[in-house]
């Protein structure tokens, strides 16, 4: 058997999971699929796959190359490409990581214009808001919002966009505790707080008559943006939030900015990736059409 077709079936079936969807989409028997899979098992001497009589994953071993083979398949299909001058129609799982506050509509809205012009592409969306090792974990790809000296400086960054990050509370807790008008009012407002980003007992803002240091009485932090959402939604105090994730509240009067002239900071949104010569079409056309689409939004 041709090694090189043996590798093409072992990722379609790691990909979808299933040997049957990979000999459908491959033009293969189920049988066949297996043969392939099973002959880069006995070269490696190693069990690639768990097989179970509803469902097939990755071994330890399967993962590790799995990932490694799925890098050199897409290199060379872009590679052919190049040298046939034909484009590569993107194809495959597209394994992306994000901050936990891109599950917004605005986000979401791009996923499903990608995917209506991309069909064959599957997209794995990973928005635990760790920072993922995209080589080791097999990520083709990561989204931060952070400035380019804090990034690996092994991978790729192309920036996208601003987040603005703003002050924010529900009408509700506003109307209790009352409307700050200028920075020092916020002294003493209850705070939750990203945990992912390291607070003293007080805060340096910068507002329009200079810079101010307040203290807030923190009531809830968490690294996960969306349950800080629900909170200030609920009305247990302010916080900093991307615009992008709330939006839909702002417009709603679900949410109120809070000195939106005085308070806010801005972060450089990534698409972050491991350096490689020939990017897949996959990533390559999601980093386009993200940045078009981001555009036409601003």
């Amino acid at each position: 058997m041709d090694t090189l077709t043996s590798l093409r079936v072992f990722c379609t079936v790691a990909d979808l999971k299933s040997f049957t969807a990979a000999a459908d989409r491959l033009g293969i028997s189920p049988a066949m699929a297996s043969k392939h899979v099973m002959q880069l098992e006995n070269r490696l001497g190693t069990r690639l796959l768990n097989r179970t009589s509803r469902r097939v994953s990755l071994t330890e071993s399967g993962a590790l190359y799995f990932n490694q083979t799925k890098q050199m398949l897409e290199g060379l299909d872009e590679v052919e490409a190049a040298v046939g001058n034909v484009t590569v129609a993107p194809r495959g799982t597209l394994k992306l990581s994000a901050p936990v506050w891109a599950a917004s509509s605005c986000f979401v809205d791009i996923l499903a214009a990608y995917n209506q012009r991309y069909p064959d592409v599957c997209l794995d969306v990973d928005l635990s808001g760790r920072i993922v090792n995209l080589v080791d974990e097999g990520f083709d790809l990561a989204l931060r919002a952070t400035s380019r000296e804090r990034l690996d400086p092994g991978l790729v960054a192309r920036p996208l966009t601003q987040i603005e990050f703003r002050l924010m509370a529900s009408p509700e807790y506003l109307e209790r505790t009352g409307r700050p008008q200028r920075i020092t009012d916020l002294n003493g407002h209850a705070l939750l707080w990203f945990s992912g980003i390291n607070l003293g007992d007080s805060l340096s803002l910068e507002g329009p008559d200079g810079r101010h240091r307040v203290t807030f009485r923190r009531v809830m932090q968490s690294e996960n943006e969306t349950i800080l959402q629900l909170a200030a939604l609920r009305g247990m105090g302010l916080v900093f939030l991307p615009k992008w994730m709330v939006e839909p509240d702002i417009e709603a009067g679900r949410l109120e900015m809070v000195l939106p002239d005085a308070i806010g900071f801005t972060n450089t949104l990534h698409a972050v990736y491991p350096s490689r010569k020939y990017l897949s079409a996959k990533v390559r056309t999601f980093i386009d059409f993200m940045t078009a689409r981001l555009q036409e939004v601003q």
